[in-house]
């Protein structure tokens, strides 16, 4: 269950920044060691050596890979990249069945109108995040129309967690039918 958090805008972007600063140089590093060894276990002096050294860097490219998913990705310096990556994954799973989740807030779906809100909720923190504030003008008038609908209705308008099962319910509930 991913629950939306309070990120500083300013401290979120420089953390982000930090930790692809640090991702591009250890893949740098990587592909420029991976290559040379290639080259020198496998390549002929002066001859076209092309091939190991894409074949380095496409060995780079596995490592990293691994490295992200067993080491990197629980590090406190990784922290704000995760979890906008949480977010924009959280976001785009709502996103995926739209057409459901707006048809089940139309006709005032408990689930619906709390994915819903989420989904504002979450827009509007990644909008804030990545200092998009274009995109985020156009999200407002549709978020306190839903916010009123939700309020009428008696739910609870602090939507910070997604509960995956809302997005079951919702799909079920609301299958495109013949």
């Amino acid at each position: 269950m991913f629950e939306i958090k309070p990120w500083d805008a300013a401290d979120y972007r420089q953390q982000t920044r930090r930790s692809t600063l640090i991702l591009a140089v250890v893949f740098l590093a990587l592909a420029m060691l991976l290559s040379s060894l290639a080259v020198m276990a496998f390549g002929t002096p002066g001859g076209d050596n092309f091939r190991f050294n894409v074949g380095g860097v496409f060995a780079a490219v596995l490592v990293m890979v691994g490295l992200m998913r067993g080491y990197f990705w629980s590090q406190p310096w990784m922290s704000a990249a995760v979890y906008g990556w949480q977010l924009k994954r959280s976001l785009m799973s709502i996103t995926n069945v739209m057409h459901q989740v707006k048809a089940g807030a139309q006709a005032r779906d408990p689930a619906a109108m709390k994915l819903l809100r989420f989904y504002h909720l979450g827009l509007a923190q990644m909008h804030l995040l990545d200092a998009n504030s274009s995109d985020h003008a156009s999200l407002v008038r549709e978020a306190d129309e839903h916010l009123e609908k939700l309020q009428a209705q008696g739910l609870d308008p602090d939507q910070s967690r997604l509960d995956p099962a809302w997005i079951d319910t919702v799909k079920q509930a609301y299958n495109a039918r013949p």
